[in-house]
Formats: C-alpha cells, structure tokens, sequence
C-alpha cells in the first residue's frame, strides 16, 4: 500500500488533486446533510441571512473558489502551500456546485425540479476528476505507446480525432458521453456512432429528409428515458433530497 502510496499518489503530484477531490466530495455530503436538516426543521441549523437578505452558500464558495484556486497556482504542488491551496478549491468548489442550478436559472431553484442540476454536475464532476486522478489523461493519449507519444503528430492526430468523437456526441444531444468521451474515448466513440436524440442539432439536420431514421431516434430515446429516468431520479433524490412538489417560480425557503 505505501509503495503504491508513492508511486501513484505523492510521485506524479496528485496529492493535492486527491485532496480537493475528497474535499469537494466531503463538503457537498455535509451541505446536502445540513440543507436537507433545514428544510425538515431538524437540528440547530439556519438559513444565513445579513439585513433580510438571505445569503447563499454559492457566496462563501465562488470566494474560497478564488482564494484556493489562486493559492494553488503560486504554490508548489509538492508542498504544504499546495495541498492547503487544494482543499480550501475543493471546499469552495462543492459549495458553488451544489447551487449550480441556481446560477444557471439566476433563481432559487434548489428544491424544485430544475435544482436536480446540481446534483448532476456535483456527480459528473467527481467522476471526472476521479478518472484524472486514475490516471486517465484527456482524449485518451495515455493509452498510446511510449515511441507513438514521441510522435508529436500521431498525438496531435489521436487528440484531433477523440474531440471529433466528443463533437459529435455533443451535436447528438449526448452531453454526458461528449464530457466523459474527453477522457475515455471509446465512450465518445460509442455515442458518435448510435443515433441522435431527437431535438438535437444532429437530428435537426440529418433526420429532416429521413422519416424512418427521426422515427428510429424517438423510438430509443423513449424506451432510453423509460428505462432509465426512474433509477437515475431515484438516485438524484437518494443523494441531493427529493424536489419540492411546488411551481418552480415559488420560493424555496431552506
């Protein structure tokens, strides 16, 4: 275990990459623990309010976001500095995303169906980053050889065609596989090659003259969603708390 400690971790740098990570993770759990707390009545928790103004955990995050991220540039990643730097960006970070839907709407949407969002790109993020601290480097040129990454154009080709992949996902509506496709290109490359969802710009452009291809997308993209709307919200609420029956437009008070 130490030897793999060393090799994996404090060798390459990725202590403080480990370090926001798990702070990151941590501080959206506990926030999550507390706003679900509040919303129940439950424990000595409050909403944080300064002359009526209710101030929102976003505030304190874009701040420790800065001084973190900052911090983490000037410092030496084999240092103290760093991994300081690194834990006070992933605390900062997991307060902001876990009100990202409230940035994205500009409205107080933490409750509601759209505060799903969140949760979402909290999820997504942790992936992401995990797969980096894996060892997963973007559009997949760790998994070339040592004489083919001496080739700087067979890197540049490997990167060019792994981000066409990720495009093509995105211009299918696949926002999930386009962003893991990044790191793992066979994902890009499975959802480059199967059809597009309906409504994307793909479907828009190359299904308009094909009745039986746009047919085709609605078809999967309904038995997709069927199949896999209920877990995936059964997790979301499993993980963020259940959304708030009321209109979207009615306050949420936490």
């Amino acid at each position: 275990m130490g030897h793999w400690w060393e090799r994996n971790i404090l060798e390459p740098g990725k202590l403080p990459l480990l370090l926001a990570l798990g702070a990151f993770v941590i501080t959206f759990v506990v926030t999550r623990v507390i706003t679900r707390l509040i919303r129940a009545g439950r424990g000595p928790f409050g909403n944080v309010k300064a002359g009526g103004l209710h101030i929102h955990h976003v505030v304190p995050g874009v701040v420790l976001t800065v001084v973190g991220g900052f911090g983490a540039v000037a410092a030496d990643r084999h240092g103290a500095g760093g991994a300081v730097a690194a834990v006070v960006f992933g605390v900062g970070a997991g307060l902001v995303l876990d009100e990202f839907a409230l940035i994205l709407h500009l409205d107080d949407v933490y409750w509601s169906e759209e505060g799903r969002k969140s949760v979402e790109v909290v999820v997504l993020t942790a992936a992401l980053v995990g797969l980096l601290l894996a060892g997963f480097v973007p559009f997949g040129v760790n998994d070339m050889t040592q004489e083919e990454l001496q080739d700087r154009g067979g890197v540049i080709a490997t990167i060019a065609v792994n981000f066409l992949f990720s495009l093509v996902c995105l211009g299918k509506g696949k926002a999930r596989l386009a962003v893991f496709g990044v790191v793992v290109p066979l994902i890009a490359l499975f959802g480059a090659v199967r059809l597009a969802r309906p409504g994307s710009p793909w479907a828009r452009r190359c299904y308009r003259r094909r009745p039986r291809a746009r047919a085709r997308s609605v078809l999967r993209a309904y038995r997709h969603d069927r199949r896999w709307s209920g877990p995936r919200r059964a997790v979301q609420d499993w993980i963020g708390g259940k959304p708030d029956p009321r209109p979207v437009g009615a306050a949420h008070d936490r």
